[in-house]
């Protein structure tokens, strides 16, 4: 019977399989590649907008709180697109003839909405609420980025799963005090610039948040400011009495923090931020 194959065969075999094994390989790192490019994330680009809003004019120039625009980031899942009477509230006094607001003054006169593009556009799938997340010690540039540094608003982080979970896993790296929230400014501790925390009793209707104080000047310096405080005389007995060191308000107990990671753990226990483990059920996210 004559040889089908010849010597050269097993060696062609071989090579193809190594081949094989390299472009899939290879189309297993690009599309990795692929999926976390701003191609699909859109990290960084700058959607065009109907009217060119500059974060970095209003914030950083006006001095505009984040508040002010998006009223609902404190209280409810989605932090608002402002309506038009909130550009209006200026914009009919200044710029009133500028051809870049016609949008804006169409808009108030037809009753129409802006048609803004979104930015931080999530997929439907994803439940993210944003008043959890800043009732719990997100700043707002830990996910959007120094905004008042922003002429045109972009995509900082890719907001995928896996830029979720890093946070998630180790949130103390993130927390910040609650005060300090809209600071784009706000610096992580440091030797050169401590952080000192207190915290009080939990009060019913009260944000778990707000049961900490925190403060970047050293609060012992001053020392107690209530030494010898006096009660007003009685009308009965005409007598001044003195506070007794009982019903003397006890002195805040500082602690003081030289870098995150610390006071991040401070935090995390006294905002009562659920661990990887304590989240045990998919809804949390996905709804």
């Amino acid at each position: 019977m004559p040889q089908i194959f010849d010597r050269g065969s097993n060696a062609l075999a071989r090579m193809s399989l190594v081949l094989t094994g390299l472009i899939v390989i290879a189309l297993g790192v690009t599309l990795d590649q692929l999926q976390r490019s701003p191609w699909v994330t859109r990290q960084g680009q700058r959607p065009d907008q109907p009217i060119p809003f500059s974060h970095e004019h209003h914030v950083m120039g006006l001095g505009l709180q984040c508040q002010y625009c998006h009223t609902t980031v404190e209280k409810s899942s989605y932090a608002g697109i402002p309506p038009t009477r909130t550009c209006m509230n200026c914009h009919a006094q200044i710029w009133t003839d500028a051809q870049l607001l016609k949008p804006v003054r169409d808009s108030w006169y037809t009753g129409q909405s802006i048609p803004w593009i979104k930015v931080h556009d999530l997929p439907d799938f994803v439940y993210f609420n944003h008043s959890i997340h800043v009732n719990k010690g997100i700043g707002c540039a830990t996910c959007h980025g120094h905004v008042d540094e922003m002429p045109l608003m972009y995509e900082q982080n890719t907001l995928q799963m896996e830029w979720c979970l890093d946070c998630h896993r180790n949130p103390a790296k993130n927390l910040r005090p609650t005060a300090q929230i809209y600071n784009m400014d706000w610096k992580k501790p440091s030797g050169d610039h401590p952080v000192w925390c207190t915290s009080v009793p939990n009060k019913a209707g009260i944000p778990t948040a707000e049961s900490v104080s925190c403060t970047t000047q050293d609060p012992t310096r001053n020392g107690p400011e209530m030494a010898a405080l006096e009660l007003p005389a009685t009308p009965a007995t005409g007598v001044v009495g003195e506070v007794s060191a009982a019903t003397m308000p006890a002195t805040p107990d500082y602690q003081k923090f030289t870098d995150q990671e610390a006071l991040g753990r401070f935090l995390l226990v006294h905002y009562k931020i659920k661990t990887p483990e304590q989240i045990t059920s998919c809804n949390t996210c996905h709804r």
